[in-house]
């Protein structure tokens, strides 16, 4: 659009608008401008630089702060994946262009970076085909719960519930009963895992799947999977695993090889992309072969000349799931995680991941109660019931947490641990930040004994210091006050 400016007049900022000209034949009345000049701030480069930087530090992120989020997998995100995604060759890139060779050399490189990440998703999941259309992690759960119900119901089975353990995220249900299906949930047994023979009585003829998380949310790998999946497939049922916590096991077991017939990935948990914001995100979906039709529309393929194209031909697809092929820009950023890592790599992080997690747990053992005692994998839940003696509780520990430069842990997660503080530190964090979060916890346990006050102001250090959260929750004031 090319401005025509007309019938000026010297203003504050030196020229005031009685109308613009559009083009030869529009201009915008001049009721809709401006009477007089905006009141803008007049300031200094340096005072602009300081003033953001200076909200920049109120903010926490993993880029400045140890962000130990159980259950979310806050890791640092390597600068080098966002520099690949933001190559101008990827960025300037329309999903309108023509794909195929002539007239879409452009886009060729794009489809062949959908197409090879598929093939890497796969191979690290042992499933047979992917999609990468999902844009979360609950968005892959629908899809994958969607798949489900078509597979039964081209097979003309009458399927009515899926089963889902006590400890599975929220999600899980929630994307079970969009898909028409009712959920019967089946209690964690003194392990931490779904009680194995509550599971078998309600597993029966009309049992469409079950969906598990392994490791779970506990932390907690389930070593009876290899049955579960046995009994399920002896009803037809479906298994699904849910990839929440992929990255306690990538390069080691292989769902798919477990015999999960479908599975999402969550590619800011396990790949390296970012998380948090709203978005943006992504969530492939994995199947098994006898799922390939049902998976949505479109697929990349790639051609006997070597060339990459969408294909729309499937009859048995379950449609649509996002607007062309999901979040381009976060697929990007994992396929050249994946590249970096390679199968070792992929091993080594997990590995890592899982030794942080039991450093930390072994150390903060002595001050929490157990619910479930052992090791455990990628996380772990403790129950911070003790500092009750003290009037204190896990949401004062993590309140002070952020006065001393770390981000609270997920608290209040999973339900069936009693004032639950549940622990992520991922692989990416070292030793001294370790042991830091380490005499935290400690000097915090020591406050709620000798001044448990102190807790009950936190934090003192932010803006903002502690809210009324129940009274937010309870007299929820969405217009803002003028």
């Amino acid at each position: 659009m090319k401005l025509i400016y007309e019938k000026s007049s010297p203003g504050r900022s030196g020229v005031q608008m009685s109308s613009i000209k559009i083009s030869e034949n529009e201009e915008i009345p001049a009721e809709y401008l401006r009477s007089q000049p905006a009141e803008l701030p007049e300031v200094s480069e340096a005072e602009v630089v300081r003033h953001f930087t200076a909200l920049s530090r109120l903010n926490f992120s993993v880029d400045t702060h140890f962000y130990p989020l159980g259950s979310c997998t806050m890791k640092y995100n390597p600068k080098a994946c966002e520099a690949a995604a933001n190559l101008p060759e990827l960025t300037g890139v329309h999903p309108l262009w023509p794909q195929l060779r002539g007239g879409g050399l452009l886009t060729q490189g794009s489809l062949a970076i959908l197409y090879h990440t598929e093939r890497l998703l796969s191979e690290a999941t042992g499933l047979d085909e992917f999609t990468l259309q999902p844009m979360s992690g609950a968005h892959g759960e629908l899809t994958g719960v969607m798949i489900i119900a078509a597979y039964h119901k081209d097979r003309g089975n009458e399927k009515d519930h899926i089963i889902i353990p006590d400890s599975a995220h929220g999600t899980n249900p929630a994307s079970a009963h969009l898909a028409g299906y009712k959920v019967v949930t089946i209690p964690s047994d003194s392990k931490g895992v779904m009680d194995f023979e509550l599971f078998k009585a309600a597993l029966n003829e009309k049992t469409a799947g079950v969906m598990l998380t392994a490791p779970n949310t506990l932390g907690v790998f389930n070593t009876r999977i290899k049955e579960i999946c046995d009994a399920v497939h002896e009803v037809d049922g479906l298994m699904y695993y849910d990839g929440a916590n992929f990255n306690a096991i990538m390069g080691r077991y292989r769902p798919g090889d477990m015999g999960f017939d479908i599975c999402h990935l969550n590619l800011h948990k396990s790949f390296g992309t970012p998380h948090g914001g709203g978005g943006p995100g992504a969530g492939p979906v994995g199947v098994a072969e006898k799922l390939r039709p049902y998976l949505p529309i479109s697929r990349v393929v790639k051609t006997n000349d070597g060339t990459y194209s969408l294909n729309y031909d499937a009859p048995k697809s379950i449609g649509y799931i996002a607007p062309f092929y999901g979040n381009f820009g976060i697929v990007a950023r994992a396929y050249a995680y994946l590249l970096c890592l390679g199968r070792d790599g992929m091993l080594g992080t997990s590995n890592r991941a899982v030794l942080n997690a039991n450093y930390l747990q072994e150390k903060l053992r002595p001050l929490f109660d157990e619910k479930y005692k052992g090791r455990c994998m990628h996380e772990f839940v403790f129950s911070g019931k003790c500092l009750a003696q003290y009037g204190v509780h896990t949401l004062d520990l993590a309140k002070g947490m952020i006065d001393r430069g770390i981000h609270p842990p997920t608290i209040y997660f999973p339900l069936n641990v009693p004032e639950s503080f549940m622990v992520e530190p991922t692989e990416t964090e070292d030793r001294d930040t370790l042991d830091y979060f380490v005499s935290v916890v400690e000097e915090l346990f020591e406050l709620a004994k000798t001044d448990p006050d102190k807790l009950h102001e936190a934090p003192v250090s932010t803006p903002v210091g502690r809210l009324d959260e129940v009274k937010a929750a309870r007299e929820m004031r969405l217009v803002a006050e003028r």
